[in-house]
């Protein structure tokens, strides 16, 4: 099943939507059932016959032309699959060649760092990039969403902790954390800026997908071909990571973990569209907008000189 969360205007409870099976539909099931669980993870905790119930109805829906629950992916508004999201788990260089575009050895463990959730935002939006930093780089992921909480994950029953999967774009404000990386300072900040963590369109559930280590990746900025990739390369797999990371810290429901971006990272233009495919998990896409008021805060230096700003050029020394 493919399952999305609608934005609903004036901040009410969200709607909840099913997949046509053209793919290029959305069937609001919250409209077929006020009775419907308010939140995707909501829907997936229901017993499977409910679940098969919601999806029968979908299909029903979608095969009558006009019906009002129906309506285009491209016109409905999205947001993130899973809401709210208790943690965003983060993995640098876990693709070889990534590692080497930065100037990295690949690395023996997983790294791990946090995006803040306000990151995540759905299919669609616009991402708004602050005065504050003047240049945004896009990084095609994998994500995992958790289903269940857990702990000690194991290689035998690590599949029954993951809800489904989703598109990921890990956008990084790289003059910031360039400027963090030279002072060795955290740089958590760079990757948490608000809206700076679209997943979806869709939350995809494990049985549609029964190897997440066979999935090409492909990212485009209008159009253009700036990663290519699968799953397959990642250094530590879906399995490695869910062990390695509940070895420690417990996973809740709604958890998403990005896996990784393969190499191709670089800067997106004002006014830019960036895509997004994994295998078929469906297509993330998100236009990018500076804000050109005058920066404010470290970024933008002292009074009188001009805002601090990174270059493509300057690329490189980026861990994730």
């Amino acid at each position: 099943m493919r399952l999305a969360s609608i934005r609903v205007p004036g901040g009410l409870r969200p709607g909840i939507g099913v997949a046509a099976a053209d793919g290029w539909s959305v069937v609001r099931v919250d409209l077929l059932d006020p009775a419907a669980p308010e939140t995707v993870l909501g829907l997936l905790s229901l017993p499977g016959e409910e679940q098969r119930r919601y999806a029968r109805l979908a299909a029903e829906a979608a095969g009558r032309s006009g019906h009002p629950a129906v309506t285009a992916l491209e016109e409905t508004p999205l947001g993130p699959p899973v809401q709210p999201s208790p943690k965003v788990i983060c993995l640098a260089l876990n693709y070889r060649a990534h590692a080497a575009e930065g100037g990295f050895v690949a690395p023996k463990r997983p790294v791990i760092f946090f995006k803040g959730p306000n990151s995540l935002t759905g299919h669609g939006a616009d991402i708004a990039v602050p005065p504050i930093t003047r240049r945004i780089d896009h990084e095609g992921e994998l994500a995992v969403v958790i289903g269940r909480r857990c702990k000690g994950l194991t290689d035998e029953n690590w599949q029954e902790a993951v809800a489904g999967y989703a598109v990921m774009n890990d956008l990084t404000a790289r003059d910031l954390q360039l400027a963090d990386i030279e002072a060795r300072h955290p740089w958590d900040f760079s990757k948490s800026i608000d809206g700076y963590g679209p997943i979806g369109p869709w939350l995809v559930t494990p049985d549609e997908v029964p190897d997440p280590q066979a999935l090409d990746l492909e990212l485009r900025v209008d159009g253009e071909l700036r990663q290519k990739s699968t799953t397959g390369r990642m250094i530590f797999g879906v399995r490695e990571l869910l062990t390695y990371i509940s070895s420690a810290v417990t996973l809740e429901p709604g958890d998403v973990i990005a896996t990784g971006t393969p190499d191709g990272i670089g800067p997106v233009p004002d006014g830019s569209t960036v895509e997004v495919r994994v295998g078929d998990l469906g297509v993330l896409r998100n236009r990018v907008i500076f804000d050109h008021a005058s920066p404010r805060g470290p970024a933008a230096g002292p009074p009188g000189e001009p805002a601090r700003s990174t270059t493509p050029d300057q690329e490189g020394g980026e861990p994730a």
